[in-house]
């Protein structure tokens, strides 16, 4: 079969409206539906995710390499892969849905998160990229803590590796379900069958590819969402009839979408203020300052990382704003579940090959926070757990093997809990950011900053986190107050008050501490050294 490129790029160049495109001679060719324009696109997408995974595959020889890429992600490199696994299908599906339902109070989700991850880039990525290479050049949080603190029970690594994965399960489930809504919703298919593509596909160049493949393919995903969230609400603007008559029609529906505050109380707003509490105790968002160049490099960092986030939260809120005014002028058009307003107007206002590359930046946001999680779930397991009760003399090539079947573990429990479709996408991601954020954020906080932090007041400010989070989280008590502020709250107060009362002296962690202070704070050059 013949493919005339001239035909191609003539009707890919055409206006919106294009149904059908005959491929090879015109009295025998296939025709291209709408719909098969967006698989070619997807499967374009799909298909270069797995060529980054093969190509880090290439580059992983041991587990150092698997885990952190040997410590040499350049500036731009770890922003974006640290904003684009932290922006999950939340950005593009969570929260558009919910501000398309209560309006603009929805939107201190984004302020919070924002403030949030500039004071983690200031305050914590320099020292945490520091510390973990003083600290006996620790490659996983929980094995930072371990070094830190020289706890020789292992219970720190235990702890903290467990609560890992416990979270992370959740996590990447919600991911998981986000594919199956996202093919559900573009293409017809079944649930379980979009479940297991996104799974699928992700799985394959994360086992393979490891934490390199997982950042570079967040790279470019993150790339993707921020073109998608850029041309979705420009377009849609336009279709609406610009700024004015696009608030006009947000009005004349219900004109307390537009404000910060209406819907919401003073417990609310703070609940979704805080989850920037969160950022500091992510485990698969601090490991991209571990794995880092220097310290210094999170200067341009925070700089390349806020800006991409600051320009993808505004179009995810404007999507949402303008999907409101663009479905109440098109009553014709029904918007039966509001999570997929992008999907729908990306599918109703672009031509179908671009639509489904904008479609394929959804998948872009779900793939690559799944990715990176299991990547850390793998290493909670391998390096965390493993290391402790296994085999203390594996070879590198045993240790990485170990490493690829954690990840395929994970996956399969995850895609598990995710058949379980009663919770929404933001639900399943605020229950395991809270986790995180509660049981690691104080911890971590206090143990770049406090000399003072103990073995047992680590442990139990870890506990205590989890447990009120856990508990807050499934009782009616999550309705008033999101349950990170109870539970970030009581693990800090537990860590202070039980340090101070089992502190004692300790003469080698505080030469470390003094040490990763004045690294993360001095002037040198980049090592001459291969980086992404």
């Amino acid at each position: 079969m013949t493919i005339f490129l001239r035909d191609w790029l003539f009707e890919l160049a055409r206006i919106p409206g294009i149904h059908v495109l005959y491929v090879g001679h015109p009295n025998k060719g296939i025709p291209l539906t709408d719909q098969t324009f967006q698989i070619i696109a997807i499967v374009l997408y799909l298909a270069g995710m797995v060529a980054i995974g093969y190509f880090a595959f290439r580059q992983t020889k041991d587990l150092d390499d698997y885990m952190l890429a040997g410590r040499g992600l350049r500036p731009g490199t770890a922003a974006l892969s640290a904003g684009a696994s932290d922006m999950s299908g939340w950005l593009l599906l969570g929260l558009p849905g919910a501000i398309y339902v209560s309006g603009l109070v929805e939107a201190w989700i984004a302020i919070g998160l924002t403030i949030g991850a500039w004071l983690n880039w200031k305050f914590v990525a320099p020292r945490l990229r520091s510390y973990t290479e003083v600290s006996n050049n620790s490659i996983t949080i929980p094995s930072f803590f371990e070094n830190r603190l020289k706890d020789t029970s292992r219970l720190l690594r235990v702890v903290s590796g467990v609560i890992i994965l416990v979270f992370f399960t959740f996590y990447v489930s919600s991911g998981m379900v986000a594919g199956g809504v996202f093919f559900e919703n573009s293409f017809g298919s079944t649930f379980l069958t979009g479940m297991l593509i996104v799974g699928g596909v992700t799985l394959l160049y994360t086992l393979f590819g490891g934490f390199l493949g997982a950042t570079l393919t967040d790279v470019a995903q993150g790339i993707l969402m921020l073109l998608a969230l850029v041309a979705v609400p420009l377009v849609a603007l336009d279709a609406t009839g610009g700024i004015t008559a696009t608030l006009d029609s947000i009005r004349a529906f219900k004109p307390d979408l537009l404000s910060l505050t209406a819907g919401g109380s003073v417990l609310g707003v703070i609940s979704a203020a805080a989850w920037g509490l969160g950022y500091v105790g992510q485990p698969h968002i601090i490991v991209r300052f571990m794995a880092m160049r220097t310290p210094q490099d999170a200067k341009a960092g925070r700089r390349i990382g806020i800006g991409w986030m600051i320009v993808t939260a505004l179009g995810a809120v404007a999507t949402a704003l303008i999907g409101i005014a663009y479905f109440q002028q098109h009553p014709e058009l029904t918007l039966a579940n509001p999570e997929t307003v992008f999907l729908l107007l990306s599918q109703t206002l672009f031509h179908p090959f671009i639509a489904g590359l904008v479609l394929a930046a959804v998948l872009a946001a779900i793939m690559s926070t799944i990715s990176s999680q299991l990547i850390v779930s793998s290493s909670a397991l391998v390096e965390d757990l493993y290391k402790i009760v296994g085999k203390k003399d594996a070879s590198s090539k045993q240790m990485v093997m170990l490493g690829r079947l954690g990840v395929l573990l994970v996956a399969v429990v995850a895609g598990l809990i995710a058949l379980n479709r009663d919770a929404t996408i933001l639900e399943l991601v605020g229950f395991a950011w809270a986790g995180f954020g509660a049981a690691f954020g104080p911890v971590v906080i206090l143990s770049l900053y406090w000399k003072k932090l103990s073995t047992w007041g680590t442990l139990a400010s870890m506990v205590t986190g989890a447990v009120v989070v856990f508990i807050w989280g499934n009782s009616p008590l999550s309705g008033i107050m999101y349950e990170i502020v109870p539970g970030f709250a009581a693990s800090l107060l537990v860590a202070v008050v039980v340090s101070l009362a089992t502190y004692k002296p300790n003469t080698e962690i505080d030469a470390e501490f003094d040490a990763a202070a004045e690294q993360a704070h001095a002037n040198y050059k980049v090592p001459e050294m291969v980086s992404a």
